[in-house]
């Protein structure tokens, strides 16, 4: 069996719209802001919660941050993740409908993990591993792993799509075959499409 293993951010949906509206939150200009979004953002996707990873930016912009204000980024961010590719969209609901065995690793904080399992399109995946929720990311070795034996797979038996070469190639070292994404025609090379009705 084949199962085709999708990244979240920027192949399911787009790119974040969401840090000039946290930059303001915080008072911040957002190109002060957004080198540290970024440079904290390893340790949350590998765990820390919301209130370490804005305290921590916070940290960085000489800004305190509590828990409400934390609360309000975390929103704010996870609203910026939500907006869906509908190219992306389509490919996943086709394939899931026509009985392909899909799942998703993502780079991921646990909030927005608990915000995507609710969400409809989430249930066309059999299998959703967060980094957040298992304290590794990709590139490394251990969150490929992990996801072998969640999908009870062996690596050649997966089809990997994500947007940073780093991941494709973290994934390729232990022999998953990965494809780093450019768009839905990206899976299609891959053989991730629908057959056509006779």
């Amino acid at each position: 069996m084949t199962w085709y293993v999708f990244d979240y951010g920027e192949v399911i949906c787009g790119r974040t719209d969401a840090l000039p509206e946290l930059a303001a939150t915080l008072g911040a200009d957002l190109a002060e802001f957004e080198p540290h979004y970024w440079a904290h953002r390893d340790a949350y996707d590998r765990g820390a919660s919301d209130l370490e990873y804005w305290g921590a930016v916070g940290e960085a912009l000489g800004v305190p941050v509590d828990e409400s204000t934390s609360d309000t980024l975390t929103r704010i961010d996870i609203e910026g993740w939500s907006r869906l590719d509908p190219a992306s969209l389509e490919l996943v609901t086709s394939l899931a409908e026509s009985g392909a065995s899909l799942a998703l690793l993502s780079n991921a904080p646990s909030s927005f993990a608990r915000f995507a399992e609710r969400q409809d399109w989430a249930r066309h995946f059999r299998v959703r591993v967060f980094s957040g929720d298992v304290g590794v990311a990709k590139p490394d070795e251990e969150i490929f792993e992990l996801l072998l034996a969640r999908l009870d797979a062996q690596a050649g038996e997966c089809v990997f799509f994500d947007d940073r070469q780093s991941n494709v190639d973290g994934a390729k070292a232990v022999g998953l075959r990965a494809h780093l994404w450019q768009g839905t025609e990206t899976a299609v090379r891959a053989g991730a499409s629908v057959p056509s009705a006779p």
